[in-house]
């Protein structure tokens, strides 16, 4: 039930995303065209956005198809975190085009260009429609897979980007200020900053297999020690393996005359109940190892 479940919300996710590609691609082209005709960094801003909401809806696409490959000789665990990659590129992208849009922004600050408003104005609220649409598409699966988040909040910037651009076109139109321009543009790339930091923030403790966030293992180990026929516990390891996949490994050592297999299912029961741990490697030991107290691979 589990993989049908996952197949099932991966060929989802990837219709969704090929839907939300095909649009973004389409407007992307004429964005840019855009740009140059009206002279608009904002329009050119919100653009590179848009490229890098195409790539990131590329990307999460190729990234969903080769993680719903199964398990190999090669492969054991599959390939769900090629998605967690993609994700961290995403990051990456993002940071590089709003750190450009900074830059060209200040200098249009120090040296403002004409900018044609009316133009501006009437291709921003077409790409606000584009990203509303794709917004929703991507709205199911963004807390399922952060990989489908990361897509997400490239189309929630651009959003974002495209109001900002409306707004801007509006205030040149009425006050002819050419300098709001490149303060909207820089607006944008301030905006977009924290939320790729949290995007790569997640991205690596997954590929670090760092503790899932919320998860406090002093806590988890409290629990299994508590449990009937359970004297210690060590080599205590808590990972996620995709953005929904908390997975663990544990030594536990067994009390005198314990049985070994009532007590794993006892401590796999109440990691299940307690912490919704459900891929859990527990080992029983009559004795604890020679460095159980430490934290080895």
């Amino acid at each position: 039930m589990g993989a049908g479940h996952d197949h099932a919300g991966a060929a989802t996710n990837s219709r969704r995303l090929t839907i939300a590609l095909a649009l973004t691609s389409t407007f992307l082209i004429a964005e840019v065209a855009a740009g140059f005709i009206f002279n608009s960094l904002a329009l050119l801003s919100d653009a590179a956005h848009m490229f890098t909401d195409a790539a990131a809806l590329a990307i999460a696409l190729v990234a969903i198809r080769i993680g719903a490959k199964p398990a190999d000789e090669r492969r054991t665990f599959g390939y769900r975190r090629f998605e967690i990659l993609a994700a961290a590129f995403n990051a990456l992208l993002l940071f590089g085009v709003a750190l450009y849009v900074l830059v060209e922004g200040i200098r249009r600050l120090v040296t403002p260009e004409t900018v044609q408003s009316t133009g501006m104005l009437i291709v921003a609220v077409l790409g606000l429609g584009i990203n509303l649409i794709s917004m929703r598409l991507l709205a199911g699966g963004k807390d399922k897979s952060l990989n489908i988040k990361g897509a997400y909040l490239e189309v929630w910037a651009d959003m974002l980007g495209s109001l900002g651009v409306i707004v801007g076109a509006l205030v040149i139109r009425f006050t002819g200020w050419p300098w709001v321009d490149p303060i909207v543009a820089i607006a944008i790339g301030l905006w977009v900053l924290p939320r790729t930091w949290i995007l790569l923030r997640d991205s690596t403790n997954i590929l670090l297999e760092s503790t899932p966030r919320g998860a406090v293992l002093a806590d988890i180990r409290k629990t299994m020690i508590g449990t009937p026929g359970v004297s210690g516990v060590h080599d205590l390891h808590v990972w996620v393996s995709g953005a929904d996949q908390a997975s663990a490994s544990v030594h536990v050592v067994l009390a005198d005359g314990a049985d070994g297999e009532v007590v794993r299912k006892a401590v796999e029961s109440r990691l299940r109940d307690d912490y919704k741990l459900l891929h859990v490697t527990i080992q029983t030991e009559r004795e604890a190892c020679p460095d159980g107290d430490g934290y080895h691979p």
